[in-house]
């Protein structure tokens, strides 16, 4: 059925948004958000330049919902790791130390998320913390914890949604670190901090003999 010439507008729209918004992420990711000017992205973005300003109020709007998007990418490729097997036992909870490692991955895909976990627009980082995604990662990982206690796997005296929510503040602190200082910091504290973590939750195994 042909769309409506209301609906094909609509789609235009979006699209045209979306080419702006990829634009976006691609030129405050290489230039930075002083040095980047709303005409540049819509050169890029190969749309007039006042196009933009009909889906974003000002260039700081415009950041933010390509910052918005492009961490999204990052912290959605890390739910998919903490589900993606499917079952909960012993042997998976391997997940705990796979997710650092695929949002690092995962990044290299995002170059204006790491931008900002680099630390090169420290006013952004606030926006980050706060994205709808990571409270999706949250609730992703308290489920997660929560069926481990249903097989016995993680400590039924633990309020997954808390340790959930702590983990999640460690996960991102520790990416910073590695952006910012090197893989040798996650080689270096990556062990420890998986083991605070598996120390907090892990049913504690009496000692034989």
């Amino acid at each position: 059925m042909p769309k409506s010439p209301a609906e094909s507008s609509s789609t235009k729209g979006e699209q045209s948004r979306q080419l702006i918004l990829d634009a976006a992420v691609e030129r405050f990711a290489a230039d930075g958000f002083k040095a980047t000017k709303v005409a540049d992205i819509a050169r890029h973005a190969g749309v007039s330049g006042t196009l933009a300003y009909a889906y974003f109020d000002n260039k700081e709007d415009l950041f933010r919902a390509a910052l918005d998007q492009d961490a999204a990418g990052v912290i959605n490729d890390g739910i998919s790791s903490v589900i993606d097997d499917g079952s909960v036992s012993v042997a998976n909870r391997a997940w705990r130390e796979s997710l650092i490692f695929t949002l690092l991955d995962s990044l290299d895909r995002h170059p204006l998320a790491r931008r900002v976990l680099a630390g090169l627009e420290p006013t952004a980082i606030g926006r980050m913390i706060e994205l709808p995604a990571l409270e999706e990662l949250r609730a992703t990982m308290a489920a997660r914890l929560k069926d481990e206690q249903a097989t016995g796997t993680v400590r039924p005296d633990v309020d997954p949604v808390a340790m959930a929510s702590g983990a999640v503040s460690i996960y991102i602190s520790m990416l910073m670190a590695v952006v910012q200082f090197g893989s040798a910091e996650i080689e270096r504290y990556g062990p420890d901090i998986l083991a605070v973590l598996a120390a907090a939750v892990d049913p504690v195994v009496p000692k034989t003999g």
